[in-house]
């Protein structure tokens, strides 16, 4: 909590009507003009909310009584719900959830990007519960409680959740909860493991454990003896990223497939891959449906990570172009293709958010460019993306404000026209956005 924030904050609770949803999914009201996000409340709800800390432009509040629920309220599915920051949303409906994103992308579209799309797309939608393949979970011995925590971050982030399920983990980690805090507690320092990374293929589930300091011959066998008990690979991660090394079994190969394009992904536990594998798989052919690739087409994948987009492409189009920041994901990617047998696709390391003038591979024309960038849009790239001459743009976006800022840009400066966009719900329960855009040349 910030100094401002440590203020005295008033015992008497307020009431108010909420208008809206944050990005982070609290409700929204307004105290003597001045902004409150409320965990726990819902848009048209009325409620009674005490705070819980003050900022400059804002404050923070929680509910303590729901008196006028939303036909939307409904039972959260975790027991956790109520501290764990892992989800924000288990209070409301699924498909008013995935509304509720809609609705946030189309006004960031409307007031940031000043452009509204011809069509909006329907919601997709996948697994509600344990679809997350992917997690970060934090781990803390608390001497006071004479235990080992293990679970996502509070709401407020500064303590480890003391959870034992998680109704959006994989199932294959969420069932191995309860067991890990003593098996984490049995070991010579168990002060000194931070985290434990979950990293989820198709046939196998790992678990990378972070310490920092040595493990002793006897934590590796717990952890051989736990890894073939689970029926899980056991990692260990004593520095940085690359450090990573297989316990048990000695070799691991974490992959996921795409059946309908005919690929399997190969992928290290601490590669970026989507975490929802049933929405991504959707997620694929909604891109390629409307990006429209054809035999005789050149395509160019921006952001291409693994190859997850780049990959399918490529057994559409003639020819594919992959690029990628991180120079690690673009030798998995390569790999990637040569395992799929795939010769018409050629990856490129290079910052995108850098200068482009002098890369060869926008030297050339595309008929096609598919971009999913990070969190901060494509901003840097969209005037070599229009140079291209691509006749079409899918832009797959993991933030709808930067979205809005890169749809403006190319509808008022670049000859495109915004003709449809939607929303994904790649992380149900959170007020994560996901969204596709797709743009054809103007006239």
């Amino acid at each position: 909590m910030s100094r401002r924030s440590r203020r005295r904050l008033p015992d008497t609770p307020f009431e108010a009507d909420i208008s809206g949803l944050s990005h982070d999914g609290r409700g929204v009201t307004d105290i003597e003009g001045k902004k409150v996000f409320v965990h726990g409340a819902l848009p048209g709800e009325r409620v009674r909310f005490r705070l819980t800390a003050r900022q400059r432009s804002f404050d923070e509040g929680e509910v303590t009584e729901v008196l006028q629920a939303s036909p939307d309220r409904v039972e959260p599915r975790c027991p956790h719900f109520q501290f764990c920051g892992g989800c924000a949303l288990q209070h409301q409906a699924p498909q008013a959830q995935i509304l509720a994103k809609q609705d946030t992308l189309l006004q960031n579209l409307r007031r940031i990007g000043q452009v509204e799309p011809e069509d909006v797309l329907p919601p997709l939608s996948g697994p509600q519960w344990h679809y997350r393949r992917k997690a970060r979970l934090s781990v803390r011995r608390v001497t006071a409680k004479q235990r080992v925590l293990v679970g996502f971050r509070e709401r407020r982030g500064r303590y480890v959740a003391d959870m034992d399920s998680c109704e959006i983990l994989d199932s294959r980690a969420a069932r191995l909860l309860p067991r890990l805090p003593a098996l984490i507690d049995s070991l010579s320092c168990p002060e000194r493991i931070p985290q434990i990374e979950v990293a989820c293929g198709d046939e196998i589930c790992a678990l990378v454990f972070r310490h920092l300091e040595p493990l002793t011959a006897d934590d590796h066998e717990r952890l051989r003896a736990f890894a073939i008990d689970a029926d899980v690979a056991v990692l260990l991660q004593p520095g940085g990223p690359d450090t990573i090394t297989a316990l048990e079994p000695e070799s691991v190969t974490l992959a996921f497939t795409l059946p309908a394009h005919d690929i399997e992904l190969v992928f290290g536990p601490a590669d970026f891959i989507q975490v929802n594998a049933e929405l991504n798989r959707a997620m694929i052919d909604l891109a390629l449906e409307h990006l429209r690739p054809e035999p005789q087409h050149a395509v160019l994948d921006l952001y291409c990570g693994l190859g997850n987009f780049t990959l399918p492409l490529a057994r559409r189009a003639a020819s594919v172009v992959g690029v990628e920041g991180d120079a690690a994901l673009v030798g998995r990617a390569a790999a990637n293709a040569r395992h799929n047998g795939l010769d018409n696709v050629v990856f490129h390391t290079a910052d995108l958010a850098g200068d482009l003038t002098a890369v060869p591979w926008l030297r050339g024309s595309y008929d096609r460019v598919l971009l999913d960038p990070p969190r901060s849009g494509a901003e840097v790239v969209l005037p070599a993306v229009a140079a291209s001459g691509a006749e079409r743009i899918v832009y797959v976006s993991c933030h709808p404000a930067s979205l809005a800022r890169d749809a403006g840009i190319l509808t008022s400066r670049h000859g495109y026209r915004l003709e449809a966009a939607g929303v994904m719900d790649m992380f149900p329960h959170t007020g994560h956005v996901e969204s596709i855009a797709v743009f054809g040349r103007a006239g």
